[in-house]
């Protein structure tokens, strides 16, 4: 069998080493003759992107070689052509001075690979110009542009938004030279995680094909079901291959939904152990302190409708969570319906398994940061499935007992209902549990609703109320499933802002017929 690539984003070196590789070419080939020429890509981290660059780059290079058995080989005329490429993979870029250092470099290094010099008095805009034009000039050839990760020296100091918008306007100064230069070039491919709105970052280059959304582009990235029941077939073989699409697939951009390739890579060579691999290559703290900051009531992810120009809105001066969970993969696109503009509306959810643990355990642990969550964790399973409603009960107050009494004072959250419920609702989500908010009734809506194989809890929050069992009861929440034929049980939930936990919990069994 051929070797797993992990880690390895060079095509080359995945030809020549045996390397097992997913073909895309047909889809270099439809942006190469039948587009502008000029595209935008947003993906999340790891999902190929890099990998994908340097496909096109060996393609521009003309190393017709190096394509033999995929789908280009025989469909395009193998052209060399002299190419720039920009990657702020790595880089200083919390100073203006480091970032400008970066800048530098990469530029020294696209000067050393086309032989061409800038003029040392030159700035780093008109260096990046000059190169382009000499470039043209020098090889008669248009000139190919390759940026990746474009947005990386914004996004690693989006947390100081002066600093960040520091680094948005030198990078706008610097991706002007673009537009500038459209005689002189082929062919440009720009990548990244955020989707920053044209005015803010791309002024001027409008035409620029955004192909985020694009159906005919949505598995550029990442592994198709097909390809995991093929390319993969040998390394999967004896696999359970609707566990795997439940834990590592469901990342969708308006067409096929793909698994994150990391994912996949390292479950296969970890021996098929189900972890969170492609979420443990880099904790969100920024999402984390965002919702922390915002108060966040996390039930409401699970009904996140949002249209396109909401997507499109992430900036430095306007960071919308839900926009920000989308762009870097923790919400993907479940379904779309028509708004009455005839616009679309996009309804995003949590894509996998792995997201919906991962996350919501990273959440539940920022939320109350408990020493001991993964014990926590257990014991609240264990009650739940146990229907150990006496166990339930100690469990959660010892959970809200341990949490550090300054994260109540600092922003006065034991007045605040939804930070009790976000906590209990991101600790059950976590353990993988079916669990519901604001479940519809035709009596009204539930608060959380979890549902387990052989019990359901209908469970109402209040705060300095007492009416919490009494208002279940009396609207009758739990007929909606009497049909399901399991054990229900009615469970309201009182909090104290004095106690800062719960000062009652009542429990109403209700068997079925």
């Amino acid at each position: 069998m051929k070797k797993l690539p992990i880690g390895i984003s060079t095509f080359e070196k995945i030809r020549e080493g045996n390397y097992l590789y997913v073909d895309k070419t047909d889809i270099a080939l439809d942006l190469i003759e039948n587009g502008g020429g000029y595209y935008f890509l947003s993906r999340p981290r790891r999902f190929g992107k890099s990998l994908f660059l340097d496909t096109l780059s060996s393609i521009f290079e003309g190393k017709k070689e190096l394509f033999e058995g995929l789908k280009i080989y025989d469909k395009y005329d193998f052209v060399k052509y002299p190419i720039i490429r920009i990657s702020f993979n790595d880089g200083e870029f919390t100073t203006k001075e480091g970032f400008a250092q970066t800048i530098y470099e990469i530029l020294d290094k696209n000067q050393r690979d086309l032989g061409i010099s800038c003029p040392k008095d030159f700035s780093l805009s008109g260096c990046f110009k000059r190169l382009i034009e000499e470039a043209y000039l020098k090889y008669d050839q248009k000139v190919v542009v390759l940026v990746d990760e474009y947005d990386k020296p914004i996004l690693d100091t989006i947390d100081n938004s002066d600093i960040a918008r520091e680094r948005r306007e030198e990078l706008k100064n610097f991706y002007s030279v673009i537009k500038d230069s459209d005689r002189y070039l082929k062919f440009v491919f720009i990548a990244g995680v955020s989707k920053f709105s044209r005015v803010s970052l791309f002024s001027g280059l409008n035409n620029l094909y955004d192909i985020t959304l694009s159906p005919r582009y949505a598995t550029i990235a990442g592994y198709t079901q097909q390809d995991i029941e093929t390319t993969f077939k040998d390394h999967l073989a004896g696999q359970d291959f609707d566990k795997i699409r439940q834990w590592y697939n469901g990342y969708k951009w308006l067409g096929e939904g793909v698994y994150n390739p990391f994912d996949i890579l390292l479950f296969i060579a970890n021996g098929f152990v189900y972890e969170n691999y492609w979420f443990a290559t880099a904790t969100p703290t920024f999402l984390l302190k965002l919702i922390e900051k915002n108060r966040y009531f996390l039930p409401n992810l699970e009904n996140v409708i949002k249209d396109g120009k909401m997507l499109d809105s992430f900036d430095v001066d306007y960071i919308e969570l839900e926009t920000l969970m989308w762009q870097t993969g923790y919400l993907t696109i479940s379904k779309v319906e028509t708004n009455f503009d005839d616009t679309p509306l996009y309804t995003l959810d949590i894509p996998n398994k792995e997201v919906q643990i991962s996350l919501l355990g990273s959440v539940a642990d920022f939320m109350t940061r408990v020493h001991n969550g993964a014990l926590v964790k257990h014991n609240i399973h264990k009650a739940l499935y146990e229907q150990n409603l006496a166990e339930l009960e100690k469990q959660l107050i010892s959970l809200y007992a341990s949490i550090p009494y300054h994260l109540f004072t600092h922003n006065r959250m034991y007045e605040y209902e939804g930070y009790y419920v976000s906590v209990f609702y991101s600790y059950i989500k976590a353990m993988g549990i079916d669990i519901t908010a604001e479940d519809i009734t035709n009596k009204g809506r539930i608060d959380l609703t979890v549902k387990l194989p052989d019990a359901i809890y209908i469970i109402e929050f209040k705060v300095d109320d007492s009416s919490a069992l009494a208002q279940i009861v009396a609207k009758n929440y739990h007929q909606k499933y009497l049909s399901e034929n399991k054990p229900i049980y009615l469970v309201g939930i009182e909090f104290d802002t004095a106690q800062r936990n719960i000062c009652r919990m009542e429990f109403l069994p209700v068997q079925p017929d």
